[in-house]
Parts: structure tokens; C-alpha cells; sequence
């Protein structure tokens, strides 16, 4: 590991791990930064034959398909933080900076699913910020996931307040007024799952796995009786 990059690797069993332990080498997990570079953690230790690291990692299960709404104008920097922390445990879906322009939600969605961002979706992720919620494209997106003709099923939505949100670090406090109307009715109906910004992998991989067992519950899915915006409600 030089900062940048980690080598290839293979995966290693328990017993790799105690006989490399045991030969007195030191065991570390890594991790990248909102920066992008690689970081070591803290050593492995051995507490009553199990070994403790003090941190809790991100699980080794399949990759969820996530596609990230964001206000580009102002949450570019959150949006890379984000691709940089975690974007190794994701399938990336995701729409980039000028990447698609439409003029109208219909032609916007239509081209997320002919061009194969939103047909695979299985999470949204909506990075909140105290805008987001009068943005004409992340209601389409929000709307687009959770319309089963989009991608012929139901996406689980995961809303993460960014520190810059009026509600961020105040748990499941929700002030109507900072929400879109969309999320807020599936924040109300228990579809929607929102957390604070994190840069906890293990956290942020649980927060996944609950929005996507959520797809399950998709009768609590508000969003056909809401018409999508048809323009920025600020600036």
C-alpha cells in the first residue's frame, strides 16, 4: 500500500490469518479517505483467542447497483468524498457532472434507462443537502427510482443528510420544511431510510443493506400521487 493504491490481493481464511499472527507479523485493515488515499488502521490485536481490531468492517456480500442524486452546484465536493470513501462497495449507477440534460422529466428518466444508469438501480441515494429539496432533477431521479416501469422494479431509497442540512445530527427529527414533498412521504410512510453523513463504512454498508430490505415493503412507496416538479423551486 503507497497512499494511492493497494496491491492485488486474495482472500485470505481465518487460519491465514492466526498462522501470520502467530509468525509475528503485524495484521491491519486499510481504508480509503474523502481524500481517496489509502490509510492503515489500527493492528489487529488477540482478547481471549478472538482477535479485536476496535473498528467494526464493512461486510464481504454482494455489491448493490446505487445511483447518487445530488445538487451539483453546491454538493460536488460531498459527491466525490462520497465516491472516494465508499465506492468500492458499490456498483456505481450513478449520473455525473453535465453528464445528461433533459428538458422535461419524461426525456430525463428516458434517457437514464436507454443509456443504463437507472435500469439496474436497486438503491437511490439521495445526498441532502439544504437545497436538494427543491431540485427539479432530484425529484425525477427520486421519482424515476420508485416507479416500477423505470427499471422494472422498485429501488430502495437512502437519504443521507450532509452536514450542511438543517435537520443534519438531529437523529429522527424530521422538520418537514427541509424535506421535498416526495421524500418527506416516504420518510412519513417508513419506506424512505436516512442517516447522517458518515465516513463509517460499516455504517454507511448497513444503511445500504436496510434500504434495499426495504423493497420488500414496496406498498409504503409514495410517489404516483405526487406530480414531479416541472422547475427549481430556489436557487
Amino acid at each position: 500500500m503507497n497512499g494511492n493504491s493497494v496491491g492485488t490481493f486474495e482472500n485470505k481464511d481465518r487460519n491465514w490469518l492466526v498462522d501470520q499472527f502467530n509468525s509475528g507479523h503485524t495484521i491491519r485493515g486499510a481504508y480509503t479517505g474523502t481524500d481517496g488515499l489509502w490509510n492503515r488502521k489500527d493492528a489487529f490485536r488477540v482478547e481471549e483467542n478472538c482477535f479485536k481490531w476496535g473498528y467494526g468492517l464493512p461486510k464481504n456480500i454482494a455489491k448493490r447497483n446505487v445511483f447518487v442524486s445530488y445538487y451539483h452546484n453546491d454538493d460536488q465536493l460531498k459527491r466525490q468524498e462520497f465516491d472516494n470513501l465508499f465506492g468500492d462497495l458499490i456498483i456505481n449507477q450513478s449520473v455525473m457532472l453535465d453528464e445528461i440534460n433533459g428538458e422535461n422529466s419524461d426525456d430525463y428518466i428516458h434517457r437514464l434507462i436507454n443509456q443504463g444508469y437507472m435500469r439496474d438501480t436497486t438503491i437511490l441515494a439521495v445526498l441532502l443537502g439544504p437545497i436538494t429539496k427543491c431540485r427539479m432533477h432530484v425529484d425525477w431521479e427520486i421519482g424515476g427510482a420508485l416507479n416500477r416501469r423505470v427499471g422494472d422494479r422498485y429501488a430502495g431509497l437512502l437519504g443521507i443528510r450532509l452536514p450542511s442540512h438543517p435537520d443534519y445530527g438531529l437523529g429522527t427529527t424530521y422538520n418537514i420544511a427541509n424535506y421535498s414533498e416526495r421524500f418527506m412521504a416516504n420518510i412519513n410512510s417508513g419506506y424512505a431510510v436516512v442517516i447522517d453523513w458518515t465516513e463509517n463504512r460499516k455504517v454507511f454498508q448497513d444503511a445500504i443493506e436496510l434500504a434495499f430490505s426495504r423493497r420488500s415493503e414496496s406498498d409504503k412507496i409514495v410517489n404516483a400521487s405526487i406530480a414531479r416538479l416541472t422547475r427549481n423551486l430556489c436557487k
